[in-house]
């Protein structure tokens, strides 16, 4: 059942675990031991370097299924990448090897039916290692490289999406032929019953896991991917006018204006010609010299060059 609380960074720590003993699991991915008192959410996630914002918004969404936050732009990427990261190893490095020898111990290797549930849950686990292992070489870096302010134009966060999903039909599979599986003796039956426990609180962690990617983590990277195109077309912009202002020895003549007005108008070289009432070959002149003086070549730099000195109102531009 749900707890439908919504934590804050005021509640104390141990009344989130007591009240949901599964985020238990979730406290190592964030980097959070235990120990930590009776300490606030706040305090504990401050001693430990993770963003208190983003815990809450994890913590919450996987209490109550749903999102919890409103303000995307505070949520903390580091922070959400690091979770990602660390709860890879719990899975990879633990999880599976764990109820591994959990089925191990409860199978009869004699067993023929037994060694195929064996081979359904080694099957299973190289799938999902497949899984995250793309994730470690291919988005992690990816990630990485945008906190870094760099975007990289061979990936994106939709490709990733468009490949995610979690391999869990083998694991329903496994799960049915378990059931099924009746043993010889109370021990086993007791073993294997505990190993089928731990197999569903995993299929459960496993799919929060990817809700969090797909609905907390992938949209805070696209918001991130946007912010840095942004900062690009701004940047391209401020070089452009800046070369244009500095780089000029010669200031533009009234005529070599107005032929910028007509350009940015959308005007030929006929239509500039007739509207000036000078030559076409006139006009081919004036825009050489344009382009030698403001070292701009294009209609979309021209208009910018255009707005940004005044020579034409941005509301009259068509974008």
């Amino acid at each position: 059942m749900k707890n439908h609380k919504m934590y804050e960074a005021g509640d104390k720590m141990i009344s989130l675990i007591a009240d949901n003993y599964s985020l238990l699991q979730s406290l190592s991915s964030f980097g959070i031991n235990l120990g930590f008192g009776d300490k606030t959410v706040e305090e504990t996630c401050r001693d430990n370097g993770v963003d208190t914002y983003t815990f809450l918004a994890v913590v919450n969404f996987t209490i109550n299924g749903h999102i919890s936050f409103d303000d995307e732009d505070r949520l903390s990427v580091p922070t959400l990448l690091h979770y990602l990261e660390a709860s890879h190893v719990y899975y990879l490095d633990f999880q599976l090897p764990f109820i591994r020898k959990e089925l191990t111990d409860a199978i009869n290797k004699d067993d023929s039916l037994g060694m195929l549930i064996m081979n359904f849950y080694d099957e299973y686990a190289r799938e999902i290692q497949k899984h995250m292992m793309y994730e470690e070489r291919t988005l992690f870096p990816y990630v990485k490289s945008l906190m870094e302010g760099t975007l990289p134009d061979n990936y994106s966060i939709d490709t990733f999406s468009k490949h995610h999903s979690a391999a869990d039909h083998k694991l329903k599979e496994l799960k049915n032929i378990i059931i099924k599986y009746l043993p010889s003796d109370m021990l086993r039956n007791n073993m294997l019953t505990a190993a089928l426990h731990d197999i569903y609180n995993n299929e459960e962690w496993l799919n929060l896991h990817a809700q969090v990617e797909d609905k907390i983590f992938t949209p805070a990277i696209r918001r991130l991917e946007q912010r840095l195109k942004q900062n690009d077309v701004t940047r391209n912009i401020s070089t452009m006018v800046f070369k244009g202002k500095t780089e000029a020895t010669e200031p533009l003549s009234d005529r070599e204006k107005e032929v910028i007005v007509a350009l940015v108008q959308g005007m030929s070289n006929k239509e500039i010609a007739e509207h000036l009432f000078i030559a076409v070959n006139t006009v081919i002149t004036h825009r050489r010299n344009i382009v030698r003086k403001l070292q701009i070549h294009s209609p979309a730099g021209l208009t910018i060059y255009a707005i940004v000195n005044g020579l034409v109102d941005i509301s009259s531009v068509k974008l």
